[in-house]
């Protein structure tokens, strides 16, 4: 899959009143529908793709700081995901949600980088919890990131 390297809305060209979009990678309609009804009263918004392949050219257009993805994709896995991810100057944070969530899929989840994992069927709150929570660690390691800038590159940003 290609690199995700191209994107151009940075974090330090979003407006507050810009909606925040967390990006659903599941073949699933159910799992895109749950989630636009959890953040449809919110300023975020939801964008559903059914494949690994779909979300990374969609991640090649617009930010997503946030994405819930599959376990299990019908083009890879969640572990194909993380790596193309790796690839982004700002790297969007990966919840991973599946049926048969464990504590040896929770381990690995989180020692291969991703932020979480969240359990099918999903809980409202954990879901609003959680993806507030990745949002939150997303936007101070930009922030972080790009205050280490110096000051030139940080206009070019």
């Amino acid at each position: 899959m290609p690199t995700g390297t191209t994107s151009t809305h940075l974090l330090s060209e979003r407006r507050p009143e810009d909606p925040i979009t967390v990006l659903s990678i599941s073949p699933l309609e159910s799992d895109h529908v749950f989630l636009q009804e959890v953040f449809g009263h919110s300023n975020w918004r939801v964008h559903g793709v059914r494949s690994g392949r779909e979300g990374l050219a969609w991640l090649r257009q617009q930010v997503s700081p946030v994405i819930l993805c599959e376990e299990i994709l019908p083009d890879g896995d969640w572990k194909g995901m993380l790596r193309e991810l790796a690839k982004f100057r700002e790297r969007p944070e990966l919840i991973v949600t599946s049926r048969v969530a464990d504590d040896s899929l929770w381990a690995e989840v989180l020692n291969l980088g991703a932020y979480d994992l969240l359990m099918k069927p999903f809980d409202l709150t954990e879901v609003f919890r959680v993806v507030s929570l990745a949002w939150r660690h997303w936007k101070n390691d930009c922030e972080r990131m790009h205050a280490m800038l110096p000051e030139a590159a940080r206009g070019a940003a």
